[in-house]
């Protein structure tokens, strides 16, 4: 109707999910509101600065698999700025030593057992097991799977343990026993059916990656993927969206105006960056939160979701050094080197070589200075694990010393304190959604549930997967229903 004032929404959360749920929203005609409530915008996307450098201080690289990033990345303005790591590629560290991963793989699955740097980590007879995939029976009719009953089932111990844990443990932190197959590596299953083996599938998945050195699908942002960020924000606060830092939302409730209709109001209070809170009426809520908090922000508004809460992620430590290394300078471990479980001695599960990764590093580090990034932090194995013993450093000074004596041994190159420019420890707890096994039904009775009260939506990567590119179409897609669904009650 004309004059009619538009529809209002509140985004709980201002994460890269909530920040492009808002986007959407507003695109729709909707007037958006997004509470957040910490003092920062981007959640385990942000920036920190180590020795005069401003990095990434935690995701800092996207899959280029689909063009959903990029999508976004035109929108606001630095498509210009995507670029790709250096094609040195990546490598693993095993029990009997440091090897290439292989070029073409899904969380370390090869397309081909007898492609040379597979062959070289599993030996002989591990690549003959693993290319009996191509006869098995295909059977995807199982309800719940997680990734080492998958793998192992159809390639083996051996790829298992030498290419699929350290991927898996380097980019989930945790072990593949206790990860969900089809959230972690959604589709794969299904296209294995379509193509007869593991093996074609992943392939297939790949697709114009092939032939790319292990870690090269991916990309990044000149300056860093935190400036994603900034530009997101100054884009929502140009279209008009309110844009509040330190309000925690504590309450949302079903509540009715003047004029007699259902609204939700979400009650917020001052937050960690001490911002005024109050009560925010709307007839659209996106819960852009993590699993545990979402659920139990919606627990009165929709009880059901009782006993349906998501198993939180584990709490990733990365530890960033800023050396002054000249040997360095030859990539010894290609852009980075990822850690089997199996691995004495060896705390961190995975190393980035940022500044042999990305060339805008390099060339702000300057020469003969090298930045290195360890992660540390996995969810345990379920029976113990190989190495039960495995010590895992806590305190920052635990960190920092257990990163310069993991650098060392994983580079080939002895480093010492006084090599050393600067260094920093950040965690990100729960940032990393723990897809375990039976996880995707889980989320998806959890948005059957919330759907089922009018205007409604939860996004974040505990839904829709780890990773940019599983977030912002899921995001984008949760926003666009939830506009349309105000278009068909306004007709209906």
């Amino acid at each position: 109707m004309p004059g009619r004032e538009p529809a209002r929404a509140v985004v709980v959360g201002g994460g890269i999910s909530g920040l492009v749920a808002a986007l959407e929203l507003r695109r729709a005609g909707l007037e958006v509101t997004v509470l957040e409530a910490t003092d920062r915008w981007g959640g385990c996307i942000g920036e920190h600065e180590v020795a005069g450098l401003t990095l990434d201080s935690g995701a800092e690289s996207f899959a280029t698999r689909t063009d959903a990033v990029r999508t976004l990345v035109d929108a606001i303005g630095l498509s210009r700025d995507i670029i790709p790591p250096h094609p040195s590629g990546a490598w693993v560290l095993l029990p009997d030593g440091a090897e290439e991963l292989p070029k073409t793989g899904v969380l370390g699955i090869p397309a081909n057992p007898w492609d040379r740097e597979v062959r070289s980590a599993l030996g002989l007879w591990g690549s003959l097991r693993a290319s009996l995939d191509r006869w098995l029976p295909v059977r995807t009719h199982r309800a719940h799977q997680s990734v080492a009953q998958f793998v192992r089932a159809r390639m083996g111990r051996r790829v298992l343990d030498r290419l699929v844990a350290p991927v898996v443990g380097g980019v989930h932190s945790a072990d593949p026993a206790l990860l969900d197959v089809d959230m972690v590596a959604p589709g794969l299953r299904q296209l294995m059916g379509e193509k007869g083996s593991l093996a074609a599938a992943v392939a297939a998945q790949r697709g114009a990656s092939r032939g790319t050195k292990a870690g090269s699908a991916v990309a990044g942002i000149r300056g860093g993927l935190h400036r994603i960020i900034g530009a997101l924000v100054d884009r929502l606060q140009r279209e008009g969206v309110r844009l509040r830092l330190g309000e925690r939302v504590e309450r949302l409730e079903r509540t009715t105006d003047d004029a007699g209709r259902s609204l939700w109001r979400v009650g917020s209070t001052p937050g960690t960056a001490g911002g005024s809170g109050g009560a925010y009426d709307a007839e659209v809520v996106v819960v852009a939160l993590g699993g545990p908090a979402a659920v139990e922000l919606l627990s009165d508004a929709v009880p059901e979701l009782a006993g349906h809460e998501p198993i939180p992620g584990p709490e990733v430590k990365l530890v960033t050094l800023v050396i002054d290394c000249p040997a360095l300078d030859a990539r010894p471990r290609g852009t980075g080197i990822l850690v089997a479980p199996q691995v004495p001695g060896v705390a961190a599960k995975a190393l980035t070589h940022a500044s042999a990764k990305w060339e805008w590093v390099q060339a702000a580090a300057g020469p003969g200075i090298h930045v290195v990034r360890l992660s540390y932090g996995r969810a345990g194995e379920p029976d113990g694990g190989e190495n039960p013993e495995r010590w895992e450093p806590e305190s920052d000074d635990e960190l920092f010393e257990a990163a310069l004596g993991d650098a060392s041994t994983l580079l080939g190159v002895v480093l010492t304190p006084q090599d050393v420019l600067g260094w920093d420890v950040v965690r990100w707890e729960g940032s990393l959604p723990f897809a375990a096994v039976g996880h995707r039904d889980r989320v998806s009775a959890i948005r059957s549930l919330v759907a089922a009260r009018p205007g409604l939506a939860v996004v974040g990567g505990w839904a829709a997967g780890n990773g940019l590119a599983a977030v912002i179409p899921d995001a984008r897609a949760q926003a666009i229903a939830l506009a349309a669904s105000l278009g068909r009650e306004a007709n209906g």
